[in-house]
């Protein structure tokens, strides 16, 4: 199946993406709405575990094999990649995880959503200094702003790959290549990006990202990444008979982590999770990354002129394209958008609404591949 193929069959998008049968779905930048594949593979496995043990009725390779297919999403090493669930639980543990001196700094962006600033702040408790990326513009980090605000004591800085209100994907190889060079790690939240855009970790010691926006998979289903020589550096914070060494299911009096990112997974899998996982990744890589990012930012590239003709101020809507992203926010000065959102919802056209540190509302749009631009249109019309 092929983007093409996709928004020139109706038929058939009907088919893959049952939403749009029933509604104009534009926030999968807050929980996306399931595929058919994926909703039938999660049902399909939990009818089959209604009739003996549920670990059996899958092959005894599915999360090795799963596991392999994540990695070849991020450019990873199987190795490296742990399913922990939740973005805020990967990030916890990464930052419950690493071991500071009373001189180390981090640095992280307050106005970033909070799954990516509480697990930070908490360090302050543990006397690191928690240091707040100061910029112009809400959500626009560039990297001379992140690279201007760390110095010799600085020990890792924690970002968003992508802003969840401004939409400004950051340079994560520049800003990630430049922090490496200066012997900083670099954590990132990468569930804004990953299933929209490349989103890979060449330059990254740490991501996590759960699946339930724009990977188009089942809640608390996520990954998280470990870079393979950061991995003795980030000891696990949970203890368990899955990343705890115990032949025979015995305990031992020395307890040994798995050599491998397997260390973060404590326990049994989540394996309804997994399945959905697996066939989300499948269909994106059927699409193309690639493909999906195109499209995003072509749709973007006409509804910023034609939001702006009706008077909305959109956020950043001369970010180049490299910044761009499939998040689009916006508002009008004098209009009531919480009043707006509803109308649209009772319409059918399901956006997000989302406020600033201000207390000002925006209307935020975030379509997929599979949004046609008639159904863009038709949430014009209603504007």
């Amino acid at each position: 199946m092929t983007l093409s193929e996709i928004l020139s069959d109706e038929a058939r998008r009907q088919h893959e993406f049952p939403v749009v049968c029933r509604q104009v779905y534009l926030a999968h930048a807050g929980v996306c709405p399931l595929p058919r594949r994926v909703a039938e593979a999660v049902a399909a496995y939990a009818t089959a575990g209604t009739g003996t043990d549920q670990e059996k009725v899958i092959p005894a390779d599915f999360v090795s094999r799963t596991r392999a297919l994540a990695a070849q999403f991020l450019h990873a090493k199987p190795e490296e990649v742990a399913f922990v669930g939740p973005t805020s639980l990967a990030l916890s543990f990464i930052a419950g995880g690493l071991s500071f001196r009373r001189t180390d700094n981090i640095l992280v962006y307050f106005d970033d959503y909070p799954t990516n600033v509480y697990p930070w702040l908490a360090l302050a408790d543990r006397g690191v200094e928690v240091r707040l990326l100061n910029v112009r513009e809400l959500g626009r980090l560039r990297p001379a702003d992140v690279l201007g605000q760390v110095d010799d004591n600085t020990r890792l800085v924690a970002l968003a790959s992508c802003h969840f209100v401004a939409g400004w994907r950051i340079e994560l190889d520049a800003i990630g290549a430049a922090l490496r060079k200066r012997g900083i790690l670099f954590s990132v939240d990468g569930i804004q990006t990953l299933g929209a855009f490349p989103t890979t970790v060449e330059h990254v010691d740490f991501l996590a990202a759960d699946a339930h926006k724009w990977l188009l998979g089942p809640c608390a289903a996520g990954l998280l990444y470990v870079r393979q020589e950061r991995q003795d550096l980030l000891r696990p914070t949970t203890w368990g008979w899955h990343n705890v060494l115990c032949p025979d299911f015995t305990a031992q009096e020395e307890m040994h982590f798995r050599p491998d990112a397997r260390r973060y997974e404590p326990g049994s899998d989540n394996l309804l999770g997994l399945v959905g996982l697996r066939a989300a990744l499948e269909l994106l890589m059927e699409i193309g990354v690639e493909a999906i990012a195109a499209e995003l930012l072509r749709k973007r590239a006409w509804l910023v002129p034609a939001l702006q003709e009706k008077g909305y101020t959109v956020l950043h809507p001369a970010a180049p394209p490299m910044n761009a992203s499939g998040i689009l926010t916006f508002h009008r000065p004098g209009e009531d958008m919480t009043a707006r959102h509803g109308r649209l919802t009772a319409a059918g056209i399901i956006t997000s609404l989302r406020a600033d540190r201000t207390g000002r509302k925006y209307l935020r749009l975030s379509p997929h591949f599979y949004n046609t631009d008639a159904e863009l249109h038709r949430l014009l019309e209603m504007l």
